[in-house]
């Protein structure tokens, strides 16, 4: 990345926080035109009875504009052949909350038939994107949900009748401009990670004629032009959306169509508006490094972090596989106490603080009829006599939160969730319990997937958004990772030596993978005690017993570390030597995080020499490098520093010397570490080279 690329990504990435722009949100209507934007992107329409049609896109930093060549609605419903009427525009302010920053929202709707569409745009003035949600209500003309097409099954070139041809699916909207040379990935994602070990995949294609993609997230770039977009669907992962039509994108040289509702024509309701799936439009220019913080600026307005509510060192005993055997009150105590001494500043009880039994239970139990016992949600008699109040007292007492495992009740798609809500509402009155584990959703239907949100909302509103959920995605039909973004982090796999499923290079590539695309500071990535089950690995090279337990921690500092253990079943050397590291830790996550990170060197293998780099300001920011069972002490490491600068790097954890380099082509500087296995965090500042 040259200085002239770095001058467009800091007007364009780090705009408030330097004071190049004030932000600036606006919608406005003036006869048929109507524009939408902000300081750094604006899309104007026509706005033909409240039927919007796309005229233009803008790039306001780089000055571009691109129009579009589409005279039909960015929204088309299968057979809706009336006239629009209805048509109207209006405008609120959202003011800031402990969630979300300050907004403009405009609602944009209409009337075909006996259908009603709204469509809500939000504009944040800190945001290279705008988002859309959309609503119907009434009575569909036909499905919304068709199949794609394999292309292999379309006609010729030569046929007429191409258009006629084309699959009975909803588009929420489409951009289509001019232009044979348009580049486009789509990136697809995977969750339910306890049968996933692979989660990201990215697709590059030159856009040619109407084909079908799968993924949450589409970058299209006019080669020619420069000018690029990306689509982001607020959904969950493809494999697991509801009346999915078998993709998410239809491209066709320069149109993108976005498709696959997340509802049917069944879903909607003639007395009430029901939510499609969301998304996101933004713009970029540049290189990959632009391309990506234009799509983490927009995410990082999405919920807010504070440094005493989501940055967590949580630790949840569940991972040494005890089961709810042992999580009595004189257990939690004990491992708070540990906890405390190691700099742990979330402590979670899992399953088996509560009265009834799940099926996850060692005792035996079921998810089913819960409520069919008013008290399941309530403190095990037999293990907390008082209550959680000894508990609670001795956390506050040592500095660390108390948490717990939630499985809300799927009876009758979530006919209860008042219950729920109700019940975590009154661990928060009783214990000021506010961080809670959702383990257990199961998506079936739209139905089901609205009163999950309703639980969440109820306790955000009782808790004066001061709730955390950590959504679990480890099996089932879940929200994936974009969906429930405003509710609090991800807990993202379960690993176990006692499988001899935790390998550290592949939880480390797994978070690699995902902070491409995915805030990292959003997901919860475990550690766990490698003297466990040594035995179990035999001699093979990657298994834990061969990492230092301080590299293990390591790996999770660009997420939200999760000690995914009990703390009285580690080593006392292990535990000493933890306890610095993670304390230092504590004072600097909050600015580490607050920054764009971004996956730097290769890919995690074992071998590789690999890391992230938070960028902070256009000069400064952290890396932070791994090596991993690699026989070179020195290497090039690929950045995002920008070619040609100084920098000076002066190690802040791991063992490493300060130093100053020039950064090469690639953003590639040289770095040495002297041990396999090891790690630095450097903060670093850059300066012009003469």
């Amino acid at each position: 990345m040259n200085q002239k690329t770095l001058s467009f990504c800091t007007a364009a990435i780090f705009a408030s926080a330097f004071s190049a722009f004030a932000g600036g949100a606006y919608a406005v209507k003036d006869g048929d035109a109507v524009k939408i934007g902000n300081d750094y992107i604006e899309r104007t329409f026509k706005f033909n009875g409240g039927c919007l049609i796309t005229e233009s896109l803008s790039n306001k930093i780089s000055g571009k504009t691109i129009s579009a060549r589409a005279k039909q609605p960015d929204i088309m419903i299968p057979e809706e052949d009336k006239n629009a009427t209805g048509g109207y525009f209006k405008t609120r302010k959202i003011p800031e909350t402990k969630i979300q920053n300050g907004m403009l929202e405009c609602e944009v709707g209409y009337r075909r038939g006996d259908l009603e569409i709204k469509r809500i745009f939000k504009i944040f003035d800190d945001s290279p994107a705008i988002s859309c949600d959309i609503y119907f209500k009434g009575k569909a003309p036909a499905p919304l949900t068709g199949k794609t097409q394999n292309f292999a099954d379309k006609r010729n070139i030569e046929s007429v009748n191409i258009a006629k041809e084309r699959s009975k699916i909803a588009v929420l909207d489409m951009l289509d401009f001019s232009g044979k040379h348009w580049k486009v990935r789509t990136v697809e994602f995977f969750d339910a990670t306890d049968h996933n070990n692979n989660l990201v995949f990215e697709r590059n294609t030159i856009s040619y004629r109407e084909n079908s993609m799968r993924g949450n997230l589409l970058f299209a770039e006019d080669a020619e032009s420069g000018f690029g977009y990306f689509v982001l669907k607020e959904a969950p992962c493809s494999s697991v959306q509801l009346a999915y039509p078998g993709a998410d994108f239809i491209t066709d040289f320069g149109r993108t169509s976005l498709i696959g509702a997340g509802i049917d024509s069944a879903d909607i309701s003639e007395s009430k508006w029901t939510r499609a799936y969301g998304y996101a439009f933004g713009v970029w220019e540049g290189g990959e490094f632009e391309r990506l913080c234009a799509l983490r600026k927009y995410q990082k307005n999405l919920r807010k972090l504070y440094p005493k509510r989501d940055e967590m060192v949580m630790m949840n005993t569940w991972g040494d596989r005890a089961q709810d055997t042992k999580v009595t009150e004189s257990f939690c105590l004990n491992e708070i106490r540990l906890a405390a001494k190691m700099g742990i500043t979330h402590f979670q009880i899992d399953d088996g603080w509560q009265e009834g039994k799940s099926a996850n239970s060692a005792y035996g139990g079921s998810f089913k009829n819960i409520w069919s016992n008013p008290d399941y949600w309530t403190p095990s008699k037999s293990k907390y006599p008082e209550g959680l109040g000894k508990v609670s007292k001795e956390a506050k007492e040592r500095g660390v939160e108390l948490c717990l495992w939630f499985n809300p009740s799927a009876q009758e798609n979530y006919a209860d969730w008042q219950k729920d809500a109700e019940a975590m509402n009154k661990l928060y009155d009783s214990y000021e319990i506010r961080t809670f584990k959702i383990d257990g959703l199961h998506i079936p239907n739209h139905q089901s997937q609205e009163k999950i949100r309703a639980i969440f909302d109820a306790v955000l509103a009782h808790t004066n958004n001061e709730a955390v959920f950590n959504v679990d995605a480890t099996a089932g039909r879940r929200g994936g990772y974009f969906f429930f973004t405003k509710y609090g982090n991800i807990f993202l796999e379960n690993r176990y030596t006692d499988w001899q499923n935790y390998y550290p290079y592949w939880t480390l590539r797994n978070l690699w993978m995902l902070s491409k695309y995915v805030p990292a500071e959003r997901l919860q990535i475990e550690f766990l005690n490698n003297r466990r089950n040594a035995d179990k690995y035999g001699k093979d090279l990657f298994a834990p017993k061969n990492y230092d337990i301080r590299y293990l921690f390591a790996i999770t500092m660009a997420a939200q570390p999760l000690a995914w253990m009990e703390a009285s079943g580690l080593d006392g050397s292990d535990l000493e030597k933890l306890a610095p590291l993670i304390k230092k830790y504590n004072e600097i996550s909050h600015n580490f995080h607050n920054g764009i990170i971004l996956p730097i060197g290769e890919e995690p293998d074992g071998k590789s020499w690999t890391g992230f780099q938070s960028v902070s300001s256009p000069d400064s920011g952290w890396l932070l490098v791994y090596r991993e069972n690699n026989p070179d002490a020195k290497t090039r490491l690929s950045t995002f520093l920008p070619a040609g600068t100084k920098v000076s790097l002066a190690p802040v954890l791991g063992e490493a010397n300060s130093f100053n380099c020039e950064v090469g082509e690639g953003g590639k500087i040289s770095i040495e570490l002297p041990d396999k296995n090891s790690f630095a965090l450097f903060k670093y500042k850059t300066e012009k080279s003469n």
